[in-house]
């Protein structure tokens, strides 16, 4: 079988899109696979062997050094095929395509979107490194093969000549063996990046509310934080008088899960940004699979997945009445929250899993490769 190689200079080597999707998908169906990641430690997992390159501080750093230690890392492996993860790869994935090597790049977000909203640069400055990096972009991807992370990316791209959709999806048969014996007290769930962006402080607010109305709620948050990010949080948590809320840090895949299935209520509260509101959120899959009941921002794409469904409640993201009102909602009904949660376990069970995806990204290499 093709031997490939996938390229990371920014995400972990244990990134659940990466590595527990597409290279173990690739491993287990014949593919030699190596995963060059910065930072990561060199071994061999689920059939991946690992390469870890020295990872360089700060974000110039990391564009710059890094992507060429990965590069160089990648190339020396003389692999069938390059399989690239972050934008600062693109100028490489054109030069090794005009090399004559097969490469692809995986889009895992929509990045002139993406630029809006990042906190770090003000309102000029990211207009104009949004159109200069719409323009080199398009360069670039002009003629390489192209794998979106989300329906709504390939509208944006027209340019692009051979692309494949893989959406993010779990991997349903895995989350329906993890037992759901709920805590004692009424516990909201999170998982995922813990973000402002991404609803960390809403969430909190809404739990310090709740628990000021009476209710015996927890929270159990699990997934990576930026250190400052994390004493905000605790700092706000102890001075509003918060309890009950676990920070559990970056787990596994499997680890988080199991918490989340102990959990009442799964809560995917992204804030109105350009680049969410057309991107599915993997966890609410992931809580649909667990059984959970969803509390979902009320964005149209979310909405056509838990109001078809039934099997959650959609709601303003920066509302925290609104927010608290769906909780409370399903704390006083609970015999109709776990029917929400036993609709989603059935979608998720019928519609939103990997094993659709992994045949498309299959598929998807068998004509790169034989092209």
């Amino acid at each position: 079988m093709p031997k490939v190689v996938h390229i990371t200079s920014a995400h972990p080597a244990t990134d659940t899109r990466i590595f527990y999707k597409e290279c173990s998908t690739l491993a287990k169906h014949g593919y030699e696979v190596v995963l060059v990641a910065a930072g990561a430690e060199n071994r061999i997992d689920q059939g991946v062997r690992i390469s870890g390159v020295p990872k360089m501080r700060g974000r110039v750093g990391r564009m710059t050094a890094t992507a060429r230690r990965v590069v160089g890392a990648a190339v020396s492996e003389h692999a069938d095929l390059y399989h690239f993860h972050d934008p600062e790869l693109l100028p490489w994935v054109f030069w090794l395509h005009h090399r004559g090597e097969k490469v692809v790049f995986d889009m895992h977000e929509n990045m002139p979107l993406a630029i809006m909203s990042k906190p770090y640069l003000n309102g000029a400055a990211r207009y104009m490194i949004r159109f200069l990096y719409s323009l080199l972009e398009r360069g670039f991807l002009r003629d390489i093969p192209v794998i979106f992370a989300e329906n709504s990316y390939s509208r944006y791209y027209p340019y692009v000549q051979r692309s494949e959709v893989v959406l993010n999806l779990p991997e349903v048969e895995e989350l329906l063996q993890i037992p759901g014996e709920k805590k004692e007290r009424f516990t909201l769930g999170y998982m995922g990046r813990v973000a402002i962006q991404r609803g960390s402080m809403a969430m909190l607010q809404v739990v310090q509310r709740l628990q000021r109305r009476g209710l015996r709620v927890a929270f159990d948050c699990v997934g990576p934080v930026e250190k400052k990010h994390l004493s905000e949080l605790q700092r706000f948590a102890e001075r509003a008088g918060v309890q009950h809320v676990t920070l559990h840090g970056y787990r596994s895949p499997v680890e988080g899960w199991k918490i989340m299935a102990r959990c009442h209520a799964g809560l995917a509260l992204l804030q109105d940004v350009p680049n969410y509101r057309d991107s599915y959120p993997t966890k609410l899959f992931e809580y649909m699979a667990l059984g959970l009941p969803v509390i979902t921002s009320n964005f149209p794409l979310y909405r056509d997945i838990v109001e078809q469904r039934g099997c959650g409640l959609c709601v303003p993201p920066d509302d925290i009445d609104a927010i608290a009102e769906a909780i409370v909602w399903l704390y006083e009904h609970p015999a109709e929250a776990e029917s929400m949660g036993e609709r989603g376990r059935a979608a998720a069970r019928e519609e939103f899993n990997w094993q659709t995806e992994a045949a498309k990204l299959l598929a998807f290499y068998a004509r790169i490769l034989t092209s």
